[in-house]
């Protein structure tokens, strides 16, 4: 599946305590599954790590130590709209083994249902303790409205000044959203997927600051922003930083703003672009229902005087994923060009 089915008002309601909206995201064809082992039907979860294991892989979470694993049962312990909001944070079985086994070698496997527990250690270490297997520079979005128990949050997304306020440690979270239905409020948002945003390069940027600028880029996707970090005097910066972020349905475009950094002065404008992702989204869902293995074109958007590409910008299949590079100019500026490639992920993955 690639798009979450939506639940009835009234199922909501009903749901609306600790262990209803706990059995909701249980209820996620992710989360039924234990996060490690693939076991069906987990009972017992890891609070720190945002994950739904089974009784054998908890017993390895404990032995890790509460300091990176604090385990719960979702039937035996008593559970807070806090701890359950916590998981939501988190992102669940999705997000986390999007993380922790983002590099995964293919000669090494993950431990099956009826793998011992020397396996399921071995392994469980390796993810957790030693995160082996862990993307460091794969960030994930900060959801600006969300949908936490009994609280939004909500502000303009054009608004520079509140992304410098979010902490940068706070940025590898958000992706619960990817996978939490039982929300009380109307607006909930429902989600298709992931994207992964590669901010390669800029060039030939504008000058702010005498003879050059400190510049940083902000991402928006619907109600999810992110910023990559600042590169200090230079006019053809390479970020090479990648960002993640949920993509709502219906799907908005993706907007970039790149800014100057100035320490006493408010933060200058150096230039901004909107991309519209629906064709690489549709490819992506095309992909995923096709039998196609080997790589291929997948679509293309050809540069025009009416767009801001650079050049055409080609959606490839490749290595089983789907993704797009994009150059493109920026616009409400003097002068500068953005470089940037985006990978479709499926919520099924």
């Amino acid at each position: 599946m690639f798009s979450l089915s939506k639940p009835k008002w009234s199922e909501l309601y009903v749901k609306s305590g600790p262990l209803g909206r706990l059995e909701d995201l249980l209820g996620q064809p992710s989360n039924a599954i234990c996060a490690d082992c693939g076991s069906p039907d987990p009972k017992w979860v890891s609070l720190s790590l945002g994950v739904f294991i089974c009784i054998k892989c908890s017993g390895v979470h404990r032995n890790l130590g509460v300091h990176i694993s604090k385990v719960l049962s979702v039937k035996l312990d008593e559970w807070s709209d806090e701890q359950v909001d916590l998981l939501v944070d988190l992102g669940g079985n999705a997000a986390a083994n999007l993380k922790y086994e983002a590099l995964l070698p293919d000669n090494v496997k993950k431990p099956k249902p009826d793998s011992s527990i020397e396996e399921r250690a071995d392994f469980i270490r390796k993810k957790y303790e030693q995160q082996q297997f862990l993307d460091s520079s794969l960030q994930t979005a900060l959801v600006v409205q969300s949908t936490r128990h009994g609280h939004s949050h909500s502000g303009p997304l054009h608004d520079k000044r509140h992304y410098d306020k979010q902490a940068t440690t706070s940025r590898i979270h958000g992706l619960g959203q990817a996978f939490h239905i039982a929300c009380l409020q109307p607006g909930m948002v429902e989600f298709v997927g992931l994207i992964k945003v590669n901010i390669v390069r800029g060039t030939n940027l504008a000058v702010r600051d005498v003879m050059t600028s400190d510049p940083y880029v902000i991402l928006s996707l619907g109600q999810q922003s992110m910023k990559t970090r600042v590169i200090k005097s230079s006019l053809n910066p390479v970020w090479n930083e990648r960002l993640m972020l949920s993509i709502p349905d219906p799907i908005p475009p993706l907007k970039l703003q790149v800014y100057d950094k100035d320490t006493f002065t408010t933060d200058d404008h150096m230039g901004e672009a909107e991309i519209d992702i629906q064709p690489l989204v549709s490819a992506a869902k095309a992909y995923e229902n096709s039998s196609i293995t080997e790589s291929m074109q997948l679509g293309k958007w050809i540069a025009t005087k009416d767009n801001t590409l650079v050049k055409d910008s080609v959606i490839n299949l490749v290595d089983g994923k789907v993704k797009q590079e994009i150059v493109l100019k920026l616009q409400n500026v003097e002068r500068g060009v953005l470089q940037i490639e985006l990978e479709c992920v499926p919520l099924s993955q």
